[in-house]
């Protein structure tokens, strides 16, 4: 089990929150820090976007993958 700097559980958001409280999140991540990001899909369109606006910024490793909850470590290089 990882110790994470932050937790995310965007379940807990309208959608029109979710980007917003994970990127203020991501943002404020140090080097060597991680967020553990918690939802009810598959959250590959975030790594998507997570590789094209911070490239070689985060590393991503799915710590679970479904079917009802994917959880997701982010840890800031």
């Amino acid at each position: 089990m990882k110790d994470f700097t932050a937790q995310v559980d965007v379940r807990k958001y309208p959608p029109k929150d979710k980007h917003p409280v994970i990127f203020e999140t991501l943002n404020g991540l140090k080097p060597g820090e991680n967020m553990e990001l918690i939802n009810d899909h598959d959250p590959k369109p975030l790594y998507y976007q997570l590789m094209a606006e911070y490239k070689d910024q985060f590393q991503w490793e799915y710590l679970e993958e479904g079917p009802e909850i994917w959880r997701v470590a982010i840890t800031r290089k």
